[in-house]
């Protein structure tokens, strides 16, 4: 089967609702390509690399959350810009870009299809949510356990994502209250710890949030921004896909960061 690029662009806006954010750069279509579209490729970032594979795949479409696009970049279009954008144009493949509404979805954003992979659950209502736009995600195990402290939170993650997390412990203490935020989210953790967590998941780690882990009594666990942020993609667009009767293939471009 196949759709316009139109009737992409409309569904993707409407389970994502990008009007309601206030974002760093254009959510929605990026790069208008051919008009019908078939095949959807996912990834979480409009690298070179995965570009060039979403054309060796033959898609129409690429879904991604880091787009090409952003607020107060160079608006000139040499080296790295040119080579990305030359590929789409060249194969006529259209990119769709969603940044703050894809890592928002309360089903199937980063943070939601983190904590599945996890097996944490957000508190229901308001009381899941905290800091900027109700960006963060809080709650605990879904099976209502709890962890021993922080260094068995921080291996049961590290074995999840298969990678790294460097983990700044607060109190040695169990793990109740677990707040998350995906990507460049350390921001966030003064408000989770406002919020009541005894640990902080997120991507990076900056100066600043080492020092308040241990003031404060929080940990801190920096999981890798791309690591923490690999699932919402391929979430939303196997969802909608399969809404319009496309084929869909979510393509890992690996990033230590």
């Amino acid at each position: 089967m196949t759709t316009t690029r139109h009737e992409l662009l409309h569904a993707f806006d409407l389970l994502l609702a990008p009007e309601r954010f206030k974002d760093y750069g254009p959510n929605g279509l990026q790069v208008e390509g051919r008009t019908t579209v078939r095949k959807i490729v996912s990834g979480v970032t409009a690298s070179r690399a995965l570009i060039e594979a979403a054309i060796h795949a033959e898609a129409d479409a690429i879904f991604v959350h880091h787009g090409l696009f952003w607020r107060g970049q160079d608006g000139r279009v040499t080296g790295w810009m040119r080579q990305r954008l030359g590929l789409l144009l060249g194969d006529d493949v259209n990119l769709f870009a969603y940044h703050l509404p894809l890592d928002a979805h309360p089903e199937l954003g980063n943070n939601a299809q983190l904590g599945l992979q996890l097996g944490l659950v957000a508190h229901t209502g308001p009381a899941g949510r905290f800091g900027e736009q109700s960006m963060g995600f809080i709650g605990g195990r879904d099976d209502g356990d709890v962890f021993a402290d922080a260094a068995a939170l921080a291996a049961h993650v590290q074995g999840v994502l298969g990678r790294h997390v460097t983990l700044v412990e607060g109190a040695r203490r169990p793990i109740r209250t677990v707040a998350w935020c995906t990507g460049g989210a350390q921001g966030y953790f003064e408000a989770a710890i406002a919020a009541g967590a005894d640990a902080f998941i997120t991507g990076e780690l900056s100066e600043p949030q080492a020092h308040y882990a241990r003031e404060l009594g929080v940990a801190f666990l920096a999981c890798g921004h791309h690591a923490t942020e690999r699932y919402g993609a391929p979430a939303v667009a196997a969802h909608v896909a399969a809404q319009l009767g496309l084929k869909h293939e979510f393509i890992d471009i690996d990033n230590p960061a």
